[in-house]
Formats: C-alpha cells, structure tokens, sequence
C-alpha cells in the first residue's frame, strides 16, 4: 500500500506579504537629508519616492521626466514593459533645482564624464556615507529604500495591486 503524492493537492503556504529590510519614515528622511551634494540627495530620493532599481535611475534620461503629468517613466526595464511612476511634485521642485545646477546631458544622472550614465558602484557609496553620516546601522542596501517605499505606501493604505504596479511586478 505505497503512498501516492498528488502534486496538485499539496497545499503550499503562502508566501507572508510583509516585506523585509524595510526602513522607518525616520530614518528615511535621515537618509535623504544626509547629503548636502543636491546630485547625490536627488538620487537617493528618486529612488525612494519613485519605488526605482538602481539600474532604472541610472538609465533615466531628462526626457523621461514628463513634468506636465507628474510622472516619469521607465523605458523596458526588467520585465521588459514600459512603465510610468508618480513623481511628487515636491522632488520634482529638487529635480528642477539640480537640473539648473548639473545641467545633465544625456542621462539625468552622469557621473565624471558628461554624457555617461552615473556609476551603479558610486551610487552605493553615496547610500553607504548617508548610512553613516545619519548614524543608521542598519546594512540598508538601494533596493531597501524601494521596498520601503513600498511598505510605507501600503501602511498609508494605497491598494496593493497599484503599488505593485507601480513597483512593475507582473
């Protein structure tokens, strides 16, 4: 009398929606206000209050701001579907500032050479020395600051079927 197991009726447990290497408001805000280089605070904002990857900031480019609408929008990133992301119109004014200061060319964010996209290394250390500045001893990665995003959303009570939209979970 051997044992069968049905595949289809082994019941999985859900994975718990909660998700992890999450940061306060607090300490959020600490983060973002840590740098006084207007370059290095937009990045981590954008970050931030756009729910990007890294690799999307980086890729960004000054056309993909549509000012009029509020919005930015990504061009195929992972899971190569376009997607548009509020952006609030208090980083927009910062946007505006550090646009008059870095006159960026081609990429919204450009590293020492003119024209080429921002280093994704750099962007980490511009994160680590905010970690440190603000006294945060959390190991707090760039992908953090947009699961924190997220989760910060969800405890306001946005729908989450839109922030994983937003996020461009499939």
């Amino acid at each position: 009398n051997e044992t069968k197991i049905e595949i289809d009726k082994i019941h999985r447990p859900k994975r718990s929606k909660v998700l992890p290497n999450v940061l306060s408001k607090e300490e959020v805000k600490a983060i973002l206000n840590a740098h006084s280089n207007i370059k290095h605070k937009m990045m981590l904002s954008m970050i931030y209050s756009c729910g990007l990857r890294c690799g999307e900031l980086l890729a960004l480019k000054p056309v993909h701001i549509d000012s009029k609408r509020n919005i930015v929008l990504l061009k195929n990133s992972k899971g190569k579907k376009d997607r548009i992301v509020p952006l609030s119109p208090k980083i927009l004014e910062i946007l505006r500032e550090y646009f008059k200061l870095c006159k960026p060319t081609t990429y919204l964010f450009e590293g020492q050479t003119k024209g080429q996209p921002y280093n994704s290394r750099s962007l980490q250390q511009v994160l680590k020395q905010a970690l440190a500045k603000s006294g945060i001893k959390k190991p707090a990665t760039l992908h953090w600051l947009r699961h924190s995003y997220a989760t910060h959303l969800l405890e306001s009570g946005t729908d989450l079927r839109y922030i994983q939209e937003i996020l461009g979970h499939n």
